[in-house]
Order: C-alpha cells, then sequence, then structure tokens
C-alpha cells in the first residue's frame, strides 16, 4: 500500500456560479449549546422508490407514475436542521433536482451543502467508466445550474465504490469533484469495502475520499454512521458509536440519513422481499424523534467546512488503498 502524507491539493476550478458564502460564514451556529468537536450530518436526497432494496421489485420506468414525497420529506428535515441550528451537507439526485429544482434552491438558502448523488441513482459498479462519466457530469450541471453554487461532493449510491470501481475516483476528479464520501469500510450484502481505510485519504491528486464512520469492537468493523441502522438499534447505542467513532479515529463521524427514513404513511411495496421490507419500513415513525435527540447530543455541520476548509488536514495520500487486506468478520 503506498502512502504520504501531505495536504489535499487545492485545485479549485473557474466557475461563473457564486461562491457558497455558507462554506465561510456562521460555520459555528450548529454548535451553540453543545460541546465537543462538530461531526459531519449528511442526507441523501432521494425518494422511497429509488431505493437499492427495491431495486428488484419497482422498474426505473415506474419512477414517474408513482407519487413523489422527496419534497415534502426534505422540507420536513429542513425545518427539523433549522430549529436546531444545523447546516448539513446534502447529497442531491440529478433526478431530484430536475423536478423539484424550488427543493434544491431551499437547501442553499438555508445554509446546507449542496453535493451530489449521481444523476440517476446507478450503482457505479452496474457503469462503465463512460456512463459513469456522463452521470457524475450531468448531476453536477444540474444540481449546479438549479443551486448557483459550485457542486464539490459526491456520494455514490449504495456506497458502491469499492474494490471493484477504484477508476470511479480518477474520474470524479477530472469532472472537478474534490471529495468522495462513498467507501464504507464494513462488510454488508449491499454493499461495503472490509479493511478501506478509515479516516479521509486522498486516492487521487486533488480529490479526498471521506469513509464513513465505524467502530472497531473486538477485531469486527462495525458501521457507526446512520442509515438504516439508526432505526435498527436503540438510540443510546447510535449515541455511543457516534462518540466512540470520533474518539477513536480521532476524526469526526459521519452520519447519514434519507428523507423517506421520516415518512411512516409512504406508499407500502408489499410485493418487494420480505427482508427489503423489514429493513425499510423498521422504525420509521422513530427516526424524528430519535433525530432530534441525536441533534442535540452532538455539534454538527457540513462536509466541506470540517475537510475543505485552508486548516483541515493534512490527509494521507494512499493510492493503493484496496491493497489493504479485508478485515475478518
Amino acid at each position: 500500500m503506498k502512502t504520504a502524507t501531505r495536504g489535499l491539493p487545492k485545485t479549485p476550478r473557474k466557475s461563473p456560479l457564486r461562491e457558497d458564502a455558507s462554506l465561510h460564514a456562521g460555520a459555528g451556529q450548529s454548535q451553540q449549546a453543545r460541546s465537543g468537536a462538530a461531526h459531519a450530518m449528511t442526507i441523501d436526497v432521494e425518494d422511497y422508490f429509488q431505493v437499492e432494496a427495491f431495486a428488484s421489485t419497482i422498474s426505473r420506468s415506474e419512477w414517474e407514475r408513482l407519487p413523489r414525497r422527496v419534497e415534502r420529506n426534505t422540507e420536513r428535515l429542513l425545518d427539523i436542521l433549522a430549529e436546531s441550528a444545523v447546516q448539513a451537507t446534502f447529497f442531491t439526485l440529478g433526478w431530484v433536482a430536475d423536478r423539484h429544482p424550488a427543493l434544491v434552491r431551499r437547501i442553499v438558502a438555508d445554509g446546507h451543502e449542496l453535493a451530489s448523488h449521481g444523476a440517476e441513482h446507478i450503482r457505479v459498479d452496474r457503469q462503465s467508466a463512460d456512463t459513469y462519466r456522463a452521470d457524475v457530469r450531468r448531476s453536477k450541471k444540474v444540481l449546479e445550474d438549479a443551486g448557483g453554487v459550485p457542486v464539490r461532493g459526491y456520494r455514490a449510491p449504495t456506497f458502491s465504490i469499492g474494490r471493484s470501481t477504484v477508476w470511479a475516483h480518477a474520474i470524479l476528479a477530472e469532472e472537478g469533484y474534490q471529495y468522495s464520501s462513498s467507501v464504507y469500510p464494513v462488510k454488508h450484502d449491499l454493499y461495503g469495502c472490509p479493511g478501506a481505510p478509515r479516516t479521509p485519504f486522498a486516492p487521487v491528486p486533488g480529490l479526498l475520499e471521506i469513509p464513513m464512520s465505524t467502530v472497531t469492537v473486538m477485531g469486527i468493523d462495525l458501521p457507526a454512521s446512520g442509515g438504516g441502522y439508526f432505526r435498527l438499534l436503540p438510540y443510546p447505542l447510535t449515541r455511543w458509536l457516534v462518540a466512540q467513532a470520533g474518539r477513536a479515529s480521532r476524526c469526526p463521524a459521519i452520519f447519514y440519513l434519507h428523507p423517506w427514513e421520516l415518512d411512516p404513511e409512504q406508499p407500502r411495496q408489499n410485493s418487494a422481499p420480505l427482508l427489503s421490507r423489514s429493513r425499510h419500513y423498521l422504525n420509521l415513525e422513530r427516526t424524528e424523534p430519535r433525530l432530534r435527540r441525536l441533534l442535540r447530543a452532538f455539534a454538527w455541520t457540513r462536509m466541506d467546512r470540517l475537510f475543505l476548509a485552508d486548516d483541515a488536514g493534512p490527509f494521507p495520500v494512499i493510492t493503493s488503498w484496496t491493497d489493504c487486506k479485508p478485515a475478518s468478520v
């Protein structure tokens, strides 16, 4: 594994877009009445019918005729974050931005970071390099056109950058992205890259990869970034995992959730496999109260403030990160 330690090269791209002033202004507002270093709050903006768990049940050709709930659910999340004075990073699908540009504008107006979740929610490992480039390029353009600010961050659908898709990082850098948060160093049936670095690193010049947070217990890397586990695990365990992830890695923890996780009234997909339904609908009614508690428990902020600020880093350059041995699980 080739490593070196240095700051990530700053390669700002000339753009007619206005600079996102909220990257610098009000960075401390989300930490009022909270103690400790800030962690990253992130939202993956997609609708309930676009999740990987329902990919075998709901075809893409059906998306247009299904009732969309992403706007109302995201606006609910925006209200909750505003009440807690927390600004977050919204990894937003280009598909959503195409249909709800006013929602994108509100995300920016509320002081959040606008970032990309790809255009069509297609896993990276199901695309060729050329189709992937077109996807991330289109997503960036759609989001920037709607939001009027540069899009620097990216998260792959279903955390699908791993050992078979290492080429994706170079494409992201070439397309003007400055960081990715697409690697999850755990073992899961839908995603994960066990043995991958657990703290931020530069896989190619000009791009930072910020892995999802984990906690090692008895030699096993446990997920500590929320998502479905936020609904599955008891809240005190989630709070411990977030705190422990920050302490163990000496790095901000990364937490994420989806707007549909606040929506227990969403249409049911009764023909989906039992495991998919169990995962998707479990404890949806508990997400909002748990989120409110979590927002009070820690200081939270945007990804770019934590990892792209002038005083961030230095981060190691790890150009052959997939040579790491998978952890035994």
